[in-house]
């Protein structure tokens, strides 16, 4: 999912059109992003916390040749998945259920109607997928029958 696809599915689930959720999803990017800058760790319960994490300077080895190898300090970003994310990707606990229909005031009444239209649509589509599948077990044998004459060509 990228940040467009997150957008509109925040904007379906709140009810909001995509412009005021997309700002509201900006806004909070950058508010941890300006937090953790400045060194503070956010937290968001249940999701994951974001921390800006000083490592000190220190003494490595390096693999290939066994030599001690001096590693400079630095800062680095860490996120850390909190329990109550674990539990939803790992499948412990049930997701959220999802608003994906938005109630907007004109645009149901005018859905509805291409909706059965694709409906009616569909239904000789997959009368027609099992018309397809017959053709395609007569089509392999004639595979098999011109790859016979290629080598023939050859000679």
């Amino acid at each position: 999912m990228k940040k467009r696809d997150l957008i509109q599915a925040v904007a379906l689930h709140t009810g909001v059109d995509n412009k005021t959720a997309g700002k509201v999803v900006e806004g909070t990017i950058d508010v941890i992003l300006a937090n953790v800058a400045k060194g503070e760790i956010v937290n968001i319960t249940g999701f994951a916390k974001f921390a800006k994490i000083k490592r000190p300077a220190r003494m490595a080895r390096n693999p290939a040749t066994g030599a001690q190898v001096r590693v400079k300090a630095k800062t680095v970003a860490k996120i850390t998945a909190l329990k109550g994310f674990k539990d939803i990707a790992l499948g412990v606990a049930a997701a959220p259920k999802l608003n994906t229909t938005a109630p907007k005031p004109a645009a149901p009444a005018k859905k509805a109607a291409p909706a059965k239209k694709a409906v009616a649509k569909k239904a000789p589509v997959k009368k027609a997928a099992p018309a397809k599948k017959a053709p395609a077990k007569k089509a392999a044998p004639a595979k098999k029958a011109v790859a016979k004459k290629a080598p023939a060509k050859k000679r």
